[in-house]
């Protein structure tokens, strides 16, 4: 078995589902010490030490990062991996989504590396969670698109200011992946599946992807093999986006 990350220290925003789960179980199994945050009450693996975080909570991500800087903490990896997704048409978004969406998904990433900034450990790694609807104009999903845009374009900015301090910036951007993400994006039982299966039917591959496939990616990103990498963005939708 690979043990890439023996002895690393690796923090995964929003770990205890989904994609974010199966990263630091990932990382967990190649040797690391996994650190998750998930917002206040939520459940978890006893594996991994829980730090408590809303991820559109700026006094919370500074006190994050001053935690670990009280303790003398170094983080060799961080997958910004927290998000939310809610759609809605041109006709019907409110003021209010668009502020939810980019506070969680643009605003905090920023902020919360900004925080981190002083305990991230010579070569680090920051893999930020993208999507491929920054890409491909799907309807409904321009607010979310937006915010993943904003995102996949700090990767470069962020990675020149960094790289003077041995850190660098890169984005993995998932196609449709079988998560529990998929249930809160406000849609009816009925009106989710029908949405599901016209996204399958637009992926080559024929099937969504799943967190497993995602999480090997940003563990590859993560690794000391992709250090010539840099302020790039890998998207892993099974050919969704090409065609």
């Amino acid at each position: 078995m690979s043990s890439r990350f023996t002895n690393k220290t690796v923090l995964v925003t929003g770990g205890t589902s989904g994609i974010g789960l199966a990263a630091a179980r990932a990382f967990r199994a190649e040797g690391a010490h996994v650190i998750v945050t998930a917002r206040p009450g939520k459940t978890h693996d006893t594996d991994f030490e829980l730090l408590p975080l809303d991820a559109a909570d700026l006094t919370g991500a500074r006190a994050l990062g001053a935690r670990l800087a009280d303790a003398g903490r170094k983080l060799d990896a961080v997958f910004v991996n927290a998000g939310i997704a809610e759609f809605a048409s041109l006709a019907d978004a409110s003021e209010d989504l668009w502020d939810r969406t980019f506070a969680t998904n643009a605003k905090g990433a920023f902020f919360l590396i900004q925080a981190l900034r002083p305990v991230l450990a010579p070569g680090a790694s920051i893999v930020l969670n993208g999507s491929i609807n920054a890409h491909i104009g799907m309807p409904n999903s321009a607010i979310y698109a937006a915010s993943k845009a904003a995102l996949i374009s700090l990767a470069k900015t962020l990675s020149a200011e960094l790289l003077p301090q041995g850190a660098r910036v890169n984005v993995v951007s998932p196609g449709p992946v079988a998560t529990p993400l998929y249930g809160k994006l406000g849609f009816d039982a009925d009106t989710l599946t029908q949405v599901a299966a016209q996204i399958q039917g637009q992926i080559p591959l024929g099937r969504f992807g799943t967190p497993e496939e995602i999480a090997s990616t940003v563990l590859h990103l993560s690794a000391p093999e992709s250090a010539f990498i840099v302020g790039s963005e890998i998207v892993v939708d099974g050919g969704m986006s090409q065609l």
